[in-house]
């Protein structure tokens, strides 16, 4: 099996629900982005990722750049490691609640356009193919993962810190964690 690291991006210069819906980094997430490529590059030869994966996303793309770039790699965008969809119907200033109403339950509860259970299967499958890739992603994604490979119906099971680096192992039809990435010791509620 080869590993694969995912890697929630840095501490963006807005939060959800401020004015900005795709907020690139702060000071701090840039400082956040350039340890997790030091942490990568300080793997061995044998072991450091390949290829770079990101969520479309601002916050994501700008916490992969120092990687893919040190690596000199191209950044892959792929939407299936990135953010919750949200229900159409939602306004921005309504997805924070939306959200915290998620994170109090189950994966079959969240209300939405979209059978959510499904989406969490979809984005855990999206990285059976990835061994030796640094993705970038976000809590929600990353709680959907680790939340499938524990078995565990809860949306909310893993606080990921800004840039924290989990890591996986996969052999193309098999999705295991070999270590889980720093917490927060404040969560996204």
């Amino acid at each position: 099996m080869q590993k694969l690291f995912l890697i929630r991006h840095g501490k963006p210069a807005a939060v959800w629900g401020e004015a900005d819906e795709d907020p690139g980094l702060d000071d701090a997430g840039r400082v956040q982005a350039e340890a997790a490529r030091d942490f990568l590059l300080s793997l061995p030869e044998d072991q450091r990722p390949l290829r770079v994966v990101s969520s479309p996303l601002r916050r994501c793309r700008e916490t992969a750049a120092p990687t893919a770039e040190a690596l000199g790699v191209t950044i892959e965008i792929d939407p299936g490691v990135g953010e919750i969809p949200t229900p159409k119907a939602l306004t921005a200033e309504a997805r924070p609640a939306w959200l915290r109403e998620a994170f109090q339950g189950r994966w079959a509860d969240i209300q939405g356009d979209l059978d959510y259970e499904d989406w969490r299967r979809r984005a855990a499958a999206s990285l059976l193919p990835r061994g030796r890739t640094a993705v970038f992603s976000h809590y929600v994604a990353i709680n959907a993962v680790m939340s499938l490979l524990a078995g565990d119906e809860r949306v909310l099971v893993f606080r990921p810190d800004h840039a924290s680096i989990t890591i996986l192992a996969t052999d193309g039809g098999e999705l295991v964690l070999v270590e889980a990435g720093r917490e927060a010791s404040t969560g996204v509620l």
